[in-house]
C-alpha cells in the first residue's frame, strides 16, 4: 500500500484542535493509520509546521509528529531539483508546495492537503481499484524508446540492474 505523503496544512490541522482542518486531518491521517500506510511529512512542509509553533514549543511539536508515527523524508538534490521543474512547469505552483509534490512523486506515495478553503485538494488514492493489464495489452511499450530521464534516474541505484528476460 502506498504511503501517504501529509502537507504542512494536514500536519497543523493534526497539531493544532483550533485549526478549520482539525477534524479532518484526525480522520484522514487515523483512516490512512488503519489501512496500514506509511505516514511521512516531507522535511520542507515539517519546516513550515516548525516555524508556526510558538518559540519554545518546537520540541513539543517535533515529538508529537514522532509519537504519530510520521517520518519525516529529507531534502535531497533530487526532489530540489524535481520540485524546480514542477515549478517551472505550472507557474501558479508555489515552491513549498511543488517540493511535497516531489517527494510524493519520488516515494510514489499518495499525497493529502487541503487548500484554503479546507477543501481536500487531493485525495486518498487510488480513486478506483487497480486492475492488471494483459501481456499481450502491454507488448507495444517495448518498442518505445527509454525515458530520456531514465539514465539519470539508475544513477541513483547501487546495485547492477539487468533485463529480468534477458533481452
Amino acid at each position: 500500500m502506498a504511503a501517504l505523503i501529509l502537507d504542512a496544512s494536514v500536519l497543523i490541522g493534526l497539531l493544532d484542535r483550533a485549526d478549520a482542518h482539525h477534524e479532518r486531518s484526525v480522520a484522514d491521517v487515523e483512516r490512512a493509520d488503519q489501512e496500514g500506510r506509511s505516514l511521512i511529512v516531507a522535511a520542507s512542509a515539517y519546516s513550515e509546521v516548525v516555524a508556526f509553533a510558538r518559540a519554545g514549543r518546537i520540541a513539543e511539536a517535533r515529538d508529537a509528529i514522532a509519537a504519530m508515527g510520521i517520518t519525516v523524508a529529507p531534502l535531497t538534490a533530487r526532489a530540489a531539483e524535481q520540485a524546480a521543474a514542477l515549478r517551472a512547469q505550472h507557474a501558479s505552483l508555489r515552491l513549498p508546495d511543488a517540493m511535497v509534490l516531489a517527494c510524493a512523486r519520488m516515494l510514489g506515495g499518495d499525497l493529502l492537503t487541503y487548500d484554503e478553503s479546507g477543501r481536500p485538494v487531493a485525495e486518498l488514492g487510488p480513486i478506483r481499484a487497480r486492475r492488471w493489464v494483459d501481456a499481450a495489452d502491454l507488448r507495444e511499450l517495448w518498442d518505445l524508446p527509454a525515458d530520456p530521464a531514465l539514465e539519470h534516474d539508475l544513477e541513483g541505484f547501487r546495485a547492477d540492474l539487468g533485463d529480468a528476460w534477458g533481452r
